[in-house]
């Protein structure tokens, strides 16, 4: 699936910055779970609000902070999409 050209320099910038131990697997997971999100908006392409769902859905609790902070550091505007969730 393709991606919005910004979502995707965003999102490689934001995974450049986890730890390396995590960066692989964070970013497999990422990517497959945004495209997925895509396909049930019924998109063609991945856009921000598919990558923060994708991140608020698999987030282990002891990096949920961090998470955030690469998120809003890196433009990803989670608070427009309803993030987080309660």
């Amino acid at each position: 699936m393709i991606w919005e050209i910004s979502t995707e320099k965003k999102f490689k910038v934001l995974i450049s910055k986890i730890p390396v131990f995590h960066r692989h697997i964070t970013e497999s997971v990422v990517i497959q779970e945004a495209e997925i999100n895509a396909s049930k908006r019924k998109s063609n392409q991945v856009e921000d609000e598919d990558v923060v769902s994708a991140f608020f859905s698999d987030v282990p609790s002891p990096f949920y902070s961090m998470m955030l902070r690469l998120l809003e550091q890196n433009g990803f505007n989670y608070k427009a999409y309803g993030f987080p969730r309660k």
